[in-house]
This record gives structure tokens, sequence and C-alpha cells, in this order.
């Protein structure tokens, strides 16, 4: 193997690729904590139209995004290939996402990533972006997902800093 491979291995990362509508997205790998088939939800009431809900999994509750809404005001449609995909959104704190076409994964450099030259405050969660031969796919920073209101909405015991019993009623 030459140098310049074994270097690019080495600064290699794994992305999860999904889509919305015919764009491509990804998602570090090491942000991932699982894929998850669709599963029911239970709907949080007045919380913003891109939240479609909560679910226990693994003794916690854990809010879901459909990511779709959230960037283009449409729901993702319900595809065999449509995941849940948790997340480690802050330390402490699952999020799921819904993602189109969450089947596929791409290697590369981070490095690939450029910055697309627009500023979106309304979406800051759209990182930079990669061209290859099916054209631009663009990463999407976890960390950024949410505003402070919706924060607070869906994980109030850490936004208030109370222990989660205190929290409820």
């Amino acid at each position: 193997m030459s140098q310049s491979a074994l270097k690019q291995g080495a600064s290699a990362a794994l992305f999860l690729l999904f889509r919305i509508a015919n764009e491509r997205f990804a998602l570090k790998a090491t942000e991932v904590l699982e894929v998850l088939p669709r599963l029911p939800l239970k709907p949080i009431a007045r919380a913003p139209a891109w939240v479609a809900g909560v679910f226990g999994h693994r003794g916690v509750v854990v809010p879901v995004i459909d990511l779709s809404a959230l960037a283009f005001g449409h729901p993702a449609q319900a595809r065999t290939s449509t995941r849940w995909v948790l997340v480690n959104y802050r330390p402490g704190q699952v999020l799921g996402l819904v993602l189109e076409q969450a089947t596929d994964t791409l290697r590369c450099n981070p490095a690939d990533f450029q910055p697309y030259g627009l500023d979106n405050p309304a979406a800051r969660y759209l990182g930079p972006v990669r061209q290859d031969e099916e054209g631009l796919v663009q990463w999407i920073r976890v960390a950024d997902l949410l505003d402070d209101d919706v924060r607070g909405l869906l994980f109030p015991a850490q936004a208030t800093g109370l222990d989660p019993l205190e929290a409820q009623p």
C-alpha cells in the first residue's frame, strides 16, 4: 500500500448517508448510537411540526425529530429504508432522527467537506459539503439541530439542571 493511501486511510472517517427527497446528507458515524426500523411514536402536544414524537428505548424516553420536516417543511416518506437513527446529541442526551434511505455509508477524509458559502442562521445544522460523482453530500452537525426553546421542550431536566425525577409533576 502506498504512503498516500496509508495516510488517507488513517485520516478517513465513516459517515452514514441518507436522503431528503433527492438530496444527500451525512452524519459522522461516531455520533450515531443505533439505527432502528420505524417504530410507533407518541406525539408531543404543541411541539413544532418537525418534532415527530417520543418513544421508549431501553428504559429511556427518546425524543425524535423528522429531519426532512425540519429542513424542508415536509415529513419524511414512510419507506422501508426510512429509519430512526439515534444520535449523541449532547452529553447525556440521546436524540432520534427520522431519516430516509439511511442505508449507505461513506468513508472519506472529513477535510474533503468544504464550506458551501451560505450562512443560514435558521439552519445552523447544515454543515460543509463534499463533491463526488453523484453530486454534493452535506454534513449535518448534530449538536446544532435544536434551538434553545426546542431543546428545553425535549430535554427539560437537562435544560433546568434538575434531577429527572424532580422534573416530573
